[in-house]
């Protein structure tokens, strides 16, 4: 598994991107922002990872996607990890990741990963999306937030 900085939007895999968020003015505008880093298995894309600074000490994770058929095998996983020791080396102080609150395994992922609900976004998804999203027959109407915080 090859991780790697993309240098331009324009390579972003769109069909995962999507995947993550389905609004593709969001995607855009973090794209813009951030950073793009994918995974490449066999020179085929089958994750991808945006990051955003917020200021000098937080980073956002806003977008993660991983090819469905591959689920489950650590894809994910070394995604955040290259993400987070790249964090740790430019001076970063926490990472901050937000998911839907009937996201269950986007949640379980997060913690698993070592993040630790910090908040919650009421009615974020309400704000920001024009169609009501529905996710394990739950209305996902809430961002929980999640930070990830560098021992010093």
């Amino acid at each position: 598994m090859i991780i790697k900085k993309l240098q331009s939007d324009k390579e972003a895999p769109w069909d995962l991107l999507l995947s993550a968020d389905p609004s593709k003015q969001l995607v855009q505008n973090y794209l813009d922002k951030g950073e793009c880093y994918v995974a490449q298995q066999d020179s085929q894309i089958v994750g991808v990872i945006v990051v955003c600074p917020i200021d000098v000490h937080k980073l956002e994770i806003m977008n993660i996607a991983v090819t469905e058929d591959l689920h489950g095998q650590g894809i994910g996983k070394q995604l955040i990890r290259a993400v987070l020791e790249e964090a740790k080396e430019k001076g970063f102080h926490l990472v901050e990741v937000g998911t839907g609150n009937s996201s269950f395994d986007a949640l379980r992922f997060y913690q698993k990963c070592g993040f630790r609900i910090n908040s919650i976004d009421f009615d974020f998804f309400v704000r920001n999306y024009s169609e009501k999203i529905m996710e394990n027959g739950i209305w996902c109407r809430d961002m929980v937030r999640l930070v990830y915080t560098f021992n010093t």
